[in-house]
């Protein structure tokens, strides 16, 4: 009985590393992008994103034995939104996105 509580608080912890990585990844992504390129994008500030991505960065940290929770939803949550929507506005707005070829682009 006591090995299934160890295999889940395992995972609950990998669980909980993985949305710190996440959230530390986005941090370093919003802290790295340049100024004009939030607002070429249309993303609000460049300010706003670190101070979003830096607190999501800490509730994640703090929620990392317990990342269901409320803290690590809310982290895992500015991470992904940070790194699915706002990362590849910035990266095309600053010409950093994928260079297009000819071949198999939609």
């Amino acid at each position: 009985m006591n090995i299934f509580l160890t295999a889940q608080s395992l995972v609950m912890l990998i669980l909980g590393v993985a949305v710190f990585a996440t959230a530390v990844w986005a941090l370093v992504n919003a802290v790295k992008a340049d100024s004009a390129a939030y607002v070429a994008a249309s993303k609000q500030s460049k300010t706003l994103w670190v101070i979003l991505t830096a607190v999501g960065t800490a509730l994640a940290f703090i929620s990392m034995r317990a990342p269901l929770g409320f803290g690590g939803i809310i982290g895992a949550g500015v991470a992904i939104y940070f790194l699915v929507a706002v990362l590849p506005a910035l990266r095309s707005a600053s010409g950093r996105g994928r260079p297009q070829s000819g071949y198999g682009s939609w």
